[in-house]
């Protein structure tokens, strides 16, 4: 695959509420600052750019009317680069840097891929799309909540709430050391005001002090939606299961969050005629989408893995969006994967899901443990709602 990353820069994650540090700012202002960064840090020359792919899940409101181009257009970046935004739920954003790969290498030239979600503007299912609100729509294509979706997970394959606690716990401890470390800080780019005064530089939505006796007293968050008539959905599909077991809460999910991210990529031409230097190839990219929702990551890496010419046991770190502990503990399981090499630095659970960003953010997060490891490959993968995935090998140069 003839696709390099030369640069990553993301911005800090901010708390998806009202008092939440970046819940000022529009969400166009917080993506145009990712792209001004990019273009500060690597020098390109934005008119030699083809084309941005942009994750947003929720394009609606201040999200709305392709985002990707306008925040470009806002942060004065040559109006002859093109630019779309899409949405494939959880996974636009490695979605989108898979695309822009594909462009650069195909058309030889450069692409910038990321993705934005300002959840305390623009809240989740705001766009009110027909999959979830339409009745009949749900019922044929056979909706199903992330929440309660994970919590199937958990039942079927045997994850109790003490283990999904302890995940929780693992990825908060990591998080927070690597916080304290300053271990995000080479690709973070603090945002700012309108007036230029620094709003936040650092992932607000860290909780340090979470230990398993407090995530034991949470209340199970998509148990009533279970009794509402959600458990006897799923199981009529899964006539193997007697009951659904509500593991999850709001300590073991992915916490709401605001944030941004862009990747600038290039074939190995476009790097000889504009003089830069790579950090990663990306070796193969990979989508797939599974019946079993939440689940088809693990197939996304196996295929991403099997066109790189690789195997488990030549990746250095896996990066993979924690989305609910079950899940990720049934990635874990599946693969068989060493726990000291799997989001050493926490994730989601810990770090906060911008939707349409948050891919993008962990390719930032896996170069930046490469470099600081010395290591060579990593897998960024992330599951998202309906049982689609992408995964991506990268190796760094």
């Amino acid at each position: 695959m003839d696709a390099f990353i030369v640069d990553a820069v993301r911005s800090p994650r901010g708390q998806a509420r009202a008092t939440g540090a970046l819940a000022g700012v529009k969400p166009v202002h917080l993506l145009a600052q990712m792209y001004e960064a990019l273009a500060a840090r690597t020098g390109i020359d934005t008119g030699a750019v083809e084309d941005a792919v942009i994750g947003c899940v929720s394009q609606s409101g201040e999200q709305g009317s392709n985002i990707g181009k306008i925040a470009a257009l806002y942060a004065g970046w040559n109006p002859s680069m093109s630019g779309a935004t899409i949405n494939r739920f959880c996974s636009s954003g490695l979605s989108a840097v898979s695309l822009a790969a594909l462009q650069a290498g195909a058309a030889e030239g450069l692409a910038v891929g990321g993705g934005v979600e300002m959840m305390s503007r623009v809240p989740m299912f705001s766009d009110n799309g027909a999959w979830r609100n339409d009745p009949e729509i749900a019922e044929a294509t056979h909706f199903m909540s992330p929440g309660i979706g994970a919590d199937l997970v958990a039942t079927r394959y045997g994850f109790s709430r003490e283990a999904c606690d302890d995940y929780a716990v693992l990825s908060q401890q990591r998080a927070a050391a690597a916080r304290e470390a300053g271990r995000f800080t080479a690709s973070i780019v603090p945002v700012r005001d309108m007036a230029g005064e620094i709003l936040l530089k650092h992932d607000e939505t860290i909780r340090a002090g979470t230990t398993v006796a407090k995530l034991a007293s949470m209340e199970p968050a998509f148990a009533a939606e279970g009794e509402a008539g959600g458990d006897a959905r799923l199981l009529r599909h899964f006539p193997e299961l007697d009951v659904i077991r509500h593991v999850h809460h709001a300590g073991n999910s992915p916490c709401m969050a605001d944030g941004a991210a862009l990747v600038l990529v290039a074939s190995g031409n476009a790097l000889q005629r504009h003089g830069l230097r790579p950090r990663a190839r990306i070796a193969a990219v990979a989508d797939a989408c599974v019946p079993f929702v939440q689940t088809g990551a693990v197939e996304a890496t196996q295929k991403a893995l099997q066109r790189a010419g690789l195997n488990l046991a030549d990746i250095d770190l896996f990066e993979v969006r924690d989305s609910f502990a079950g899940v990720t503990l049934h990635f874990i399981d599946t693969l068989g994967i060493d726990i000291e090499r799997f989001n050493v630095n926490g994730s989601s659970i810990a770090l906060g899901h911008p939707m349409g960003a948050t891919g993008a953010m962990l390719v930032s997060t896996a170069l930046d443990e490469l470099e600081r490891i010395d290591g060579r490959y990593a897998v960024v993968a992330i599951p998202g709602a309906a049982g689609v995935a992408v995964a991506m090998v990268i190796e760094r140069t």
